[in-house]
């Protein structure tokens, strides 16, 4: 592999003659070989609107920043917004707790990209990249930026179809009945349809809510620079930054008004992540019942089928699990976990400056990625393909001993419970029970029984 010598305010170091990276992404690289997770692209791709909307309001605002480079570093922008220059970014998350090897990583390739397209070193890292900012102030804009990005572009959408496919179900399964249950046991009857309905309930508020956080998470830190007070960066810049932002990524992004919080509290993160972490929760919900009720096939409740995507086992013969449901609720223990991690990382915002960031862009990127993809496969290749076993449904309803609750305004609570005990004990129907203690005859038992009514 072949080098060149590369220089920041340590000195002299070697970096990979290839790369577009310079010497403060070096020594990131090389100070903390620590665990394999990357600084999420989500970041590195809010890092290119952020730098090109801080380079246009300079153009504007600061008379240091000339065309030809506003210029150079739009290029480089754009470059890096088209996937071209991924494996340019390899930092790992275990570093400085600020970004701040991010921010320079992400300064140092758009300034020698600029530079190799001008032909000679026209930018500046710091001076014309990093142009009215800090890392203090760019990276917690950069992970509100791709936060908002992800959740609005790819989790919605996620919900959104899974939304729809409940609905088409809920409406297919309208009028079958079947038994409803509480505390794992028997309880009163009511339509698939309206069970079902409750799933889609769930989805649709965990919905609304996780779109009622983005106004939150929209307000940026941009224009604070190190702590706050805005200190080398225009007036207005964090004003002048946000319209150019909203208007090239098409999302609305809001000028903190207060940047010594912006800077130093992460409790948007933690309410934002609070609505993905009910989202799991419901999901959890969701994928049990669908597994519960699709038991079996002949010795669990066998009330549903789901599709058979592989085999179950390597033992025995023909077996099929609930593989979907599986991974559903394992990606929720993760956002569950993921939520723990981003409410510690946001009590310790000492003083100016949080520095617990990375950690908490990595856990709350990771939990929309892990959200979007679960759901989508979830909707595919289980959801969709949810069919009822009416007869299942209709034996165990007529099974039931709670059905008993409709003749509760006839006999009385206490005479409908020693039905269903006398039913119960002697394995005999609630009819035979009801008239063996003589509290209805045949006749009126079948004028008040109709449980296709309680629902």
């Amino acid at each position: 592999m072949n080098f060149r010598t590369e220089h920041d305010t340590m000195g002299e170091i070697r970096v990979p003659a290839e790369k577009f990276w310079g010497a403060q992404t070096q020594r990131s690289l090389e100070n903390f070989p620590i665990g394999w997770e990357k600084m999420p692209q989500e970041i590195i791709k809010a890092f290119a609107y952020l730098k090109l909307a801080c380079a246009s309001s300079n153009l504007e605002l600061n008379p240091k920043m000339t065309k030809e480079k506003f210029s150079l570093i739009e290029y480089a922008c754009r470059e890096i917004l088209s996937g071209k220059l991924n494996d340019e970014f390899p930092l790992v998350v275990w570093q400085t707790g600020s970004g701040t090897q991010s921010n320079m990583n992400v300064n140092e390739v758009i300034a020698n990209v600029g530079n190799r397209k001008a032909g000679e070193k026209v930018l500046h890292p710091n001076d014309d990249v990093n142009m009215s900012q800090s890392s203090n102030d760019t990276f917690p804009s950069a992970m509100n930026i791709a936060a908002v990005t992800s959740v609005k572009t790819e989790l919605i959408s996620a919900v959104d179809r899974l939304i729809s496919v409940l609905d088409k179900l809920e409406k297919e399964n309208s009028s079958v009945i079947k038994i409803g249950r509480t505390h794992l046991q028997d309880a009163v009857p009511l339509t698939f349809g309206q069970e079902i309905s409750g799933w889609k309930a769930m989805l649709e508020t965990d919905r609304t809510n996780i779109l009622n956080t983005l106004s939150v998470l929209s307000n940026i830190a941009i224009g604070g620079t190190a702590v706050g007070t805005g200190l080398n960066a225009p007036k207005d810049f964090g004003k002048n930054v946000c319209e150019k932002l909203s208007s090239l990524t098409s999302i609305q992004f809001v000028d903190s008004p207060n940047k010594f919080h912006a800077l130093t509290s992460l409790d948007r993160m933690v309410f934002a992540h609070g609505a993905l972490k009910a989202l799991a929760a419901d999901l959890m919900k969701i994928a049990n019942d669908i597994r519960l009720l699709a038991s079996g096939p002949r010795c669990g409740l066998g009330e549903i089928t789901i599709p058979s995507n592989e085999p179950g086992s390597s033992i025995m013969p023909g077996k099929v699990n609930p593989t979907q449901c599986e991974a559903v609720t394992m990606i929720a223990l993760q956002v569950i976990g993921n939520d723990t991690t981003i409410s510690m990382a946001a009590t310790q915002g000492n003083f100016e400056l949080n520095v617990f960031l990375p950690v908490t862009a990595y856990n709350f990127l990771q939990s929309v990625r892990l959200l979007t993809d679960g759901i989508n496969s979830f909707t595919e290749r289980c959801v969709s393909g949810i069919k009822a076993n009416e007869s299942v449904m209709k034996n165990n309803m007529e099974k039931s001993l709670m059905t008993v609750t409709c003749l509760s305004p006839v006999i009385g609570y206490d005479k409908a419970a020693e039905t269903t005990k006398k039913a119960f004990s002697e394995n005999i129907t609630l009819k035979e029970a009801c008239i063996k203690l003589g509290y209805l005859t045949e006749k009126e038992f079948d004028e008040n029984y109709h449980p296709e009514k309680m629902i």
